[in-house]
């Protein structure tokens, strides 16, 4: 059970997707510490981060050293991909991930994430360039193809494995799709069957249930989780449970539930200040409220909230009607 990946040991491989403008630090940190087998930054994309635009590099400084982090990167030039795997690399990451998964148009439109399966060759030499310049493991995340008519994902892999990648995630579904219909995770063995390395099943596994049906059907040696993990930073830890025998997680109920939300709240407001903080929590705030059966009204008071002080006072009273039977 389990695989290494460099000189930690993925026992339980449970991962944490990367989420744009979610998986940041403060998020990370929280499901880190139910237990987690890897969890992966937002995507950075290389070109931003060389030229040091704000918020990209942020992504990376913040959190890169933790030791079950791995760090994101994307592009579309190996030069810059590699640079930016060093300086990655330099700033304490772990393992570092190629992406080339992202169906969103304007991460295509330049040639990157999942536009990349539509030039195989290219995103080899981007893959070469990037294991050739760190000594860390890198893996790389992709889709099933371009759409049905490009379904490169098996050699693709293979490819990459022979360029030194050392676990590839893949999601049950082609760039065409984005996220409709359902992940097709029998797929994902093709992959599987394609490669020696660590091969991960991502795309609808959300719980217990999603994570077993994924594994059967894609033979895969691990599932990832994002959206299941959103407003449940213990989802991971659940599943690992079930599938592995890992440590079944302590999950906070009524005052322990309020005190992990206020305390989730003001780490984002430590990590972008105030104003921002505030901001960019109200998706998190809103995942719990949705668990916790909130009153619209209040609900809507409290993610219009603008002062912090306000919304912490707010957060027992708008947890407290569902955190007793959660």
């Amino acid at each position: 059970m389990g695989f290494d990946l460099g000189d930690r040991r993925i026992t339980d491989p449970v991962l944490l997707a990367p989420l744009a403008g979610i998986t940041d630090l403060p998020f990370r940190t929280l499901v880190s510490r139910f237990g987690a087998g890897l969890v992966v930054s937002e995507m950075i994309a290389s070109g931003e981060f060389l030229t040091a635009r704000p918020g990209t590099r942020e992504k990376a400084e913040l959190g890169a050293q933790i030791e079950n982090t791995s760090v994101q990167i994307s592009g579309r030039e190996a030069g810059p991909m590699a640079e930016a795997a060093r300086r990655v690399a330099d700033m304490g990451a772990r393992v570092i991930d190629i992406n080339m998964g992202c169906p969103a148009k304007k991460v295509t439109g330049g040639w990157s994430g999942s536009a990349l399966m539509r030039a195989p060759d290219h995103a080899l030499r981007l893959i070469e360039a990037v294991v050739a310049a760190v000594d860390l493991p890198v893996t790389l995340k992709t889709r099933l193809g371009w759409d049905v008519d490009c379904l490169n994902a098996p050699d693709l892999a293979r490819r990459a494995e022979g360029a030194g990648v050392r676990m590839i995630v893949i999601h049950g579904r082609t760039r065409c799709q984005f996220y409709k219909g359902a992940a097709n995770w029998a797929a994902i063995n093709e992959v599987k069957s394609a490669v020696q390395v660590p091969v991960i099943a991502n795309g609808d596994v959300v719980d217990s249930a999603s994570a077993t049906d994924a594994l059967r059907l894609s033979g895969a040696d691990g599932v990832m989780i994002g959206r299941g993990a959103q407003g449940a930073p213990w989802r991971l830890a659940q599943v690992a449970h079930a599938l592995y025998g890992a440590p079944k997680p302590d999950v906070p109920r009524g005052r322990a539930l309020i005190d992990m939300v206020c305390g989730h709240y003001e780490a984002m407001l430590d990590f972008y200040g105030a104003t921002l903080g505030n901001r960019v929590a109200r998706k998190h705030l809103g995942w719990y409220m949705d668990a916790a059966n909130t009153p619209p009204t209040l609900r809507k008071r409290l993610l219009t909230e603008r002062d912090p002080r306000a919304v912490l006072h707010l957060l027992p009273e708008a947890l407290g009607a569902g955190a007793e039977a959660a």
